[in-house]
């Protein structure tokens, strides 16, 4: 679950806000849907365990898009 999770954090990093939604609804209903984990409280701790694996790999996206940024602000350009 957790490399799952900060993957895709990872790629859908652009978008904060929709890919936490995405983690809190989508990986619950994952479990619920192969069978894996039933109905119950412990989904809300599945949910909330997606959604903070997926924000690391949100901040590490947002951190890296923020370096480029910078770094291509900085650097000269020919012409």
């Amino acid at each position: 679950m957790i490399p799952t999770m900060i993957l895709f954090g990872l790629i859908f990093g652009r978008w904060p806000r929709p890919a936490l939604a995405v983690a809190a609804l989508g990986w619950p209903a994952l479990l619920v849907a192969t069978g894996v984990q039933g109905l119950g409280w412990h989904l809300f701790a599945a949910a909330a365990l997606s959604v903070a694996n997926a924000l690391v790999g949100v901040l590490i996206h947002q951190a890296v898009l923020g370096i480029v940024r910078r770094l291509h602000r900085t650097s000269p350009h020919p012409g």
